[in-house]
């Protein structure tokens, strides 16, 4: 099966396009190496997806004979990406959110508006 059909059947992207799309920025890899959308994957091959900020490691189980859902996704890949891959993603989250907070900064249109009715009233 191709490495593009492969990654769709198994819900790691949601469209077979975007898949595809991924082989061809360099974001899959399979045994280490970069890949083409039209690589054959097999049983045993271990595959590095880059989605989000995050780097899934995966090992082929077995080939599923299209689309599966997604309760029986683990019947043909175990995913093997450490722990530490996510807790960076968290960070990553709660440092956004420190950096600025939503309402603070330059004031919006809706501000201003309310700004200038306030002192419309008080005269």
């Amino acid at each position: 099966m191709r490495i593009d059909k492969y990654l769709w059947c198994v819900r790691y992207f949601k469209t077979r396009s975007l898949a595809t799309a991924a082989c061809k920025k360099g974001h899959i890899k399979v045994n280490g190496d970069s890949v083409k959308p039209s690589r054959e994957v097999f049983p045993t091959d271990t595959i590095e997806v880059r989605k989000d900020q995050i780097n899934y490691k995966l090992t082929v189980n077995d080939i599923p004979p299209n689309r599966v859902g997604a309760k029986l996704v683990d019947i043909y890949r175990i995913d093997t990406t450490p722990k530490e891959a996510f807790d960076a993603q968290e960070l990553l989250k709660y440092s956004k959110d420190y950096y600025r907070k939503k309402g603070t900064g330059r004031p919006t249109k809706k501000d201003r508006r309310d700004i200038d009715d306030f002192y419309d009233e008080n005269e």
